[in-house]
């Protein structure tokens, strides 16, 4: 195994930083809009309601593999939606931009129920003292309920971006050079199977053990008295 780490090196931490990149960009992109989706799901307005609630229903119950293979191979390749520009790296950097939009998509389906449990938490009579106090929806929603629905699913949301970090996996199967990419290159030239799943299996454990020990840690920090 260490053979093959020394042999290697470059390329594991070209590959596993490319999951952390993944990861982090894809993070952030699904918080922003699974938190807009959330606030869609409980506003006043049926349209909104309907809309948040198909956008978790289509994309929760999709593969992410088909989510991920349509950016590529439909948005890009067919329909020519090209998101770099013209170079050497082109390909490369359409597929990780694509592999980023696809999974910030996808998860923030799953971010957006996690924080809608926790916009339920908030206490109804907090809503209405902010109505009394003149505020809109949307004001009602930043000032007073998010900031407490945040801190009450701290420890679910670290859940979601962990599946996150294991689901950039999948971007392999748009040729995006993650850890996995990097893992069936080397089970087709190496012949040493159980060293190299325990390679890759070290390295998620080093990226997403030290995420569930921060969450955890943050989620009893912020925790929300009741």
């Amino acid at each position: 195994m260490f053979d093959l780490i020394s042999e290697y090196d470059t390329q594991l931490l070209e590959a596993f930083w490319m999951t952390i990149k993944l990861t982090v960009f894809s993070a952030v992109g699904s918080l922003v809009l699974g938190t807009v989706v959330a606030g869609m799901r409980v506003s006043p307005i049926p349209v909104a309601r309907w809309v948040g609630t198909a956008y978790v229903a289509v994309f929760r119950n999709t593969p992410l593999t088909l989510i991920l293979v349509f950016c590529s191979l439909g948005l890009y390749s067919t329909l020519g939606m090209n998101l770099a520009s013209e170079g050497p790296t082109s390909l490369a950097d359409n597929n990780f931009r694509w592999a980023v939009i696809g999974l910030s998509v996808y998860t923030a389906a799953f971010v957006c129920e996690s924080l809608r449990a926790g916009i339920n938490t908030v206490p109804m009579g907090q809503s209405e003292a902010g109505r009394s106090l003149g505020l809109g929806f949307l004001q009602n929603l930043r000032i007073i309920v998010l900031p407490q629905a945040f801190r009450s699913v701290i420890a679910p949301l670290g859940s979601v971006f962990i599946a996150l970090t294991k689901n950039t996996t999948v971007a392999s199967a748009i040729s995006v050079a993650e850890a996995s990419f990097l893992m069936k290159n080397m089970i087709e030239t190496e012949a040493a199977l159980l060293a190299i799943g325990l390679i890759f299996t070290l390295g998620f454990v080093v990226l997403t053990l030290p995420a569930g020990l921060l969450f955890g840690h943050l989620a009893k920090r912020f925790e929300v008295a009741r």
